[in-house]
């Protein structure tokens, strides 16, 4: 890797947020979830959870790869055991939906640990999802259309969350524990190597202070001769 490239995959990884995500609850559109995902990557979320059938993931991952290769997505066959999860662990779950009970999105405070849950544009959010929300919120409209484009509204949102985070000083320093931070940083550094250790239940071998893999063609000796460290369970 060149000293910038590492420069910008450590620049990027001290910034990622560990506790904003966004969970989308059955939306099939597959350019809607490739934006929703490019839009998470802006604002330095690492994981989306997607609620979605089997098929039309297959088909989302088809179109999404270069969103892929920096945000991680969790599929979910339905929405309440993520969030029920992701409440246990402490996050306000906050849908974008309009009722009778709904505030400005704006209104909000993102700094605590955040999910925000997108329905499909027609359908919306599913009743047994919004049944375990904390708030729902809208985005104010003057005009003639009833709502945003599912991708447009979950932007907006997420500029709001990025807004209150950097005025908090949530991005000046790394949030990201100390191992997800290494493993991501050798999964974006090293592709090939990353898919390699993967097939064959390996470990990543160590990297030297300059990003690059500390004496390759030991670790590859290692590799031929059985003798490399195997992934923890594999």
């Amino acid at each position: 890797m060149t000293p910038e490239r590492i420069a910008r995959l450590r620049a990027v990884l001290d910034k990622r947020q560990p506790d904003l995500t966004v969970i989308t609850d059955f939306v099939h559109k597959q350019r809607n979830l490739s934006a929703i995902v490019r839009n998470c990557d802006a604002v330095g979320i690492q994981t989306v959870h997607a609620v979605i059938g089997d098929e039309d993931y297959r088909a989302f991952r088809g179109t999404a790869m270069g969103s892929h290769s920096w945000v991680d997505v969790e599929r979910h066959r339905e929405p309440l055991a993520v969030l029920a999860s992701l409440k246990a662990e402490g996050y306000q779950v906050l849908a974008a939906h309009l009722g009778q009970h709904t505030v400005d999105y704006r209104a909000l405070d993102y700094t605590r640990p955040t999910a925000i849950l997108l329905g499909a544009e027609r359908r919306g959010v599913s009743d047994a999802a919004l049944s375990r929300v904390d708030h729902c919120i809208a985005i104010p409209m003057v005009g003639m259309v009833e709502s945003y484009n599912v991708a447009v509204a979950a932007g907006i949102i997420l500029a709001e969350a990025q807004r209150q985070r950097a005025a908090a000083g949530m991005y000046q320093s790394p949030r990201l524990d100390a191992p997800t931070w290494q493993r991501l940083f050798f999964e974006w550094g090293h592709p090939k190597v990353r898919d390699y250790c993967r097939e064959r239940g390996l470990a990543y071998p160590p990297l030297d202070a300059d990003g690059e893999i500390d004496n390759p063609a030991a670790w590859y000796a290692r590799v031929r001769a059985g003798t490399a460290p195997m992934e923890e369970g594999a």
